[in-house]
């Protein structure tokens, strides 16, 4: 999936009026003219990750407002690094960031975070939501929940299960699988969700959620097996697809999403016109539409709708995190 920025001829444009010395002077005239100049896309993750993909998506519908946006990646400490350059930003609606699920599980599990997730951003929308999939190596003697979690009671803490890291979305969904179904599986941390999947086809771990974009080719292939979807109900590009919430977990959900946010005290004028551009592009048909053949369902929330549920899901997982005593150093 590869979505291209078209920056070079505005950028050039916006370099020849700031030469020219064309100025706006103070803050009533700065909103009225918003954007005078590129707006930056802070990405909480490396180039060609699914949230870069997404975040240039919300890019080229902030280019709606006649100023290129740049994206810039700024990956590690599990989404901290770009988010923490966000909050330090100027709130003039010149810097937003695209961030991922981490961002309301790292309160819970950073003891010294370098910011307020709640008081330092404003949550400018949810861009999409994200099917996941448990999958297992095909040695594994279980080809549905019923008989995952079976096999796990049968042989507590010798079947383990992949991640990105430690408090990723991907291992927070294995803590609330072995919370709500009883059980205990060991923990195998990696440095992305890549490195995780390519062990688990070689066999060198039995299990892992994983988004179902990247898990599908192996599914279709044999190489893994699904046990079930995480969302409370199918997507509608994998309807196939039976759910944990539906195969004797009701009310898992372990799926992920991508959002936007900007620096605390940008106005609220900006911000409406920031969220219509970005909501504007995940509105095109014929991004929905492709989006949802990858299993990639597009939302475009209201920033009161994505602050109400940042705080939820803030809430949601504190408790899992609570339960498994997660802490990172």
């Amino acid at each position: 999936m590869r979505f291209h920025v078209r920056l070079f001829s505005r950028f050039t444009c916006a370099v020849a009026l700031t030469a020219v010395g064309i100025v706006v002077a103070g803050p009533a005239s700065a909103q009225q003219g918003y954007p005078s100049k590129p707006i930056e896309v802070i990405v909480a993750s490396s180039a060609g990750g699914i949230l870069d993909t997404i975040g240039r998506i919300a890019a080229r519908g902030i280019e709606r407002l006649g100023q290129p946006a740049v994206v810039k990646n700024l990956p590690g400490g599990g989404g901290t690094i770009g988010t923490a350059a966000v909050a330090r930003a100027q709130p003039d609606g010149y810097t937003v960031g695209a961030i991922a699920t981490s961002h309301v599980i790292n309160p819970s599990i950073y003891a010294n975070l370098q910011y307020d997730t709640l008081k330092d951003f404003v949550n400018l929308t949810q861009m999409v939501e994200l099917t996941n999939v448990l999958v297992v190596h095909p040695s594994v003697p279980a080809n549905n929940l019923e008989e995952f979690i079976a096999l796990a009671k049968a042989k507590p803490g010798e079947l383990t299960f992949g991640s990105a890291g430690v408090g990723q979305s991907n291992h927070m969904s294995g803590e609330l699988l072995q919370q709500e179904a009883k059980i205990k599986l060991v923990h195998v941390p990696y440095k992305g969700s890549a490195q995780a999947l390519t062990d688990l086809v070689g066999g060198s771990i039995s299990s892992m959620f994983v988004d179902a974009l990247s898990a599908e080719p192996f599914i279709k292939s044999g190489k893994l097996k699904l046990i079930a979807a995480t969302g409370l109900k199918p997507s509608p590009a994998y309807p196939d697809y039976p759910t944990l919430n539906d195969s004797g977990l009701p009310g898992f959900n372990g799926n992920t999403w991508l959002g936007v946010v900007a620096p605390a005290g940008v106005s609220p004028e900006i911000v409406k016109k920031l969220h219509e551009a970005i909501q504007a592009e995940f509105n095109e048909p014929s991004v929905k539409e492709r989006l949802n053949k990858q299993g990639v369902i597009p939302v475009a929330s209201s920033p009161e709708d994505f602050d109400k549920f940042v705080r939820s899901e803030i809430a949601r997982w504190k408790t899992v995190t609570k339960a498994a005593d997660i802490k990172s150093n």
